[in-house]
């Protein structure tokens, strides 16, 4: 999963939304120089990223990307999963998304000391392009992809291609989210349960 399902599994705990934000960009053990909440949401992303792995239903997703892309193949998954979390946002919560977003990105801004350099780096890019809202389109998803396609790979992967498949298997792949998604929330619901 990518930025927004990670922030949304996160419920309305802060902490745990921090973490799990910037979970990517702490390696190792660093987690532990966080506050107490903060490295439950590292954890938390962690054990989310393990469970979407090897889930059978984000494996049939990145199989029919895999001949093309190959091992860029999750990574494309998990940017367009977020596109449905968020194309879908309304069957998920009464919050509306742009609302929900803006009230992230003040808490972001509000721990900015804290984040990670990678983080404190992008964050600027973020606002100002609204990445998280950009998903709901899939112009947005595009641009995300080549953003990362440059960032990553330095064109090797052309992970911006993958819209194409996107739209060709769009009904595939949002049932595929769906399905997936019942199963996530209940995972990281009680994942959420032994981190209190």
């Amino acid at each position: 999963m990518n930025f927004l399902a990670h922030i949304y599994l996160s419920g309305d705990d802060q902490e745990l939304q921090i973490g799990n934000f910037i979970a990517d960009s702490v390696k190792g053990k660093k987690y532990l120089h966080y506050p107490e909440r903060i490295q439950d949401g590292i954890k938390l992303h962690r054990q989310i990223d393990s469970y979407t792995d090897h889930h059978p239903i984000v494996r049939q997703s990145i199989s029919r990307l895999f001949p093309v892309y190959g091992h860029y193949s999750g990574v494309i998954v998990d940017i367009f999963y977020d596109h449905f979390l968020a194309s879908l946002w309304q069957d998920y919560t009464t919050i509306p998304l742009d609302e929900y977003i803006a009230t992230f990105y003040s808490l972001l801004q509000s721990h900015y000391e804290i984040l990670p350099t990678r983080i404190q780096n992008f964050m600027p890019y973020m606002l100002s392009d609204n990445w998280l809202l950009s998903y709901a389109r899939i112009d947005g998803i595009e641009r995300i992809l080549f953003q990362m396609d440059q960032r990553r790979t330095k064109h090797k992967s052309n992970m911006h291609l993958a819209v194409k498949e996107l739209k060709e298997y769009y009904e595939d792949f949002k049932s595929e989210f769906r399905l997936f998604f019942i199963d996530l929330q209940l995972f990281t619901t009680e994942k959420i349960k032994t981190l209190a």
